[in-house]
């Protein structure tokens, strides 16, 4: 597989299969990282002012690179109406800024509600219906979601008739999320993985520390004479069957690393793919940051007793 991979969205727009994530990074980290990425290649880069670090490093890069905005991909976050959007950024050689819309599950108030709490199907079907307008118009090139469900696509396809070009969802290999992949394939909605290595805060042994991950990058190296490394191997897992993969780092070398893909057998997929099979594990469920998000996204045990959930109805 080619460091430099391209993904098809369904409308023929092309995107990086690789990108950078910085969520949770800090902002002067963020600035480093998003600059040495540019440098190195990359034009996928995962930020959002809900982040705090929306387009760190991008503007003055940029201009170092004596470039324009043309073929990057960055997903960003602005306000629009009253509910929090994510976006890509797929830029026109003929304008500034040209977006693929992403919609998550926040809203702009200073408590970072839900946009999924009473009312936001509305909102949503609103949005969706003025993105997929806007890109009849060449403002922006697609839209996409973030963290929807299997029951939240169904639903907003329905009430707009629009089936959105991505969904941007946590996976690894203690995340498989195999129906909800499946239900997007059937779509012909892209999938793009975040948190593709898993989490270092749940105070639990990373996944690229897993005996069998290691194991695989120990025999990918001895096969190929290269060196390759854990989370080549994860990042590879995600990849296949044409993912978008965007994992964060803020080290230089391993920033370089990451947007090095590997290929792995069917025998080294399977090995990988068994470790969800034993254990679960999802790591971004916004109530369990700070500030907290009060609503059930994903059903999970520490969001049983949120005060908010899904609303699915018109």
């Amino acid at each position: 597989m080619s460091d430099k991979a391209m993904i098809t969205l369904s409308n023929g727009v092309k995107m990086p299969q690789i990108g950078l994530g910085t969520w949770l990074s800090k902002p002067n980290e963020v600035k480093n990282a998003v600059t040495h990425a540019l440098k190195s290649g990359y034009r996928h880069i995962d930020c959002a002012k809900v982040y705090g670090n929306l387009a760190e490093g991008l503007e003055d890069t940029l201009k170092e690179l004596k470039t324009t905005y043309l073929d990057l991909v960055s997903f960003l976050y602005i306000p629009t109406i009253s509910s929090a959007k994510m976006l890509i950024v797929l830029l026109y050689p003929s304008s500034t800024r040209d977006h693929q819309y992403l919609i998550q599950y926040s809203d702009t108030s200073g408590r970072r509600r839900s946009a999924c709490e009473a009312g936001s199907t509305n909102i949503h079907r609103r949005h969706m219906e003025r993105n997929d307008k806007i890109v009849g118009q060449r403002q922006v090139k697609a839209i996409g979601v973030s963290n929807f469900e299997i029951e939240h696509l169904e639903a907003i396809i329905k009430a707009t008739g629009v089936t959105p070009s991505a969904n941007q969802i946590e996976r690894h290999p203690l995340c498989l999320q195999t129906e909800l992949v499946s239900y997007c394939n059937s779509k012909n909605i892209h999938v793009t993985a975040y948190s593709p290595l898993g989490n270092n805060l749940a105070g639990e042994l990373k996944i690229v520390d897993y005996p069998e991950v290691k194991e695989t990058a120990a025999k990918i190296s001895k096969e190929t004479g290269e060196t390759v490394d854990p989370a080549q191997v994860l990042i590879a897992w995600g990849a296949v069957g044409g993912i978008s993969v965007i994992p964060k780092s803020v080290t230089p070398s391993r920033i370089d690393s990451n947007f090095k893909q590997v290929k792995l057998s069917d025998e080294d997929f399977n090995k990988i793919t068994a470790l969800g099979k034993n254990k679960t594990a999802r790591y971004n469920v916004p109530v369990t940051y700070e500030p907290k998000w009060n609503v059930n996204v994903f059903n999970t045990e520490a969001e049983k007793s949120c005060a908010h959930g899904v609303i699915l109805g018109i």
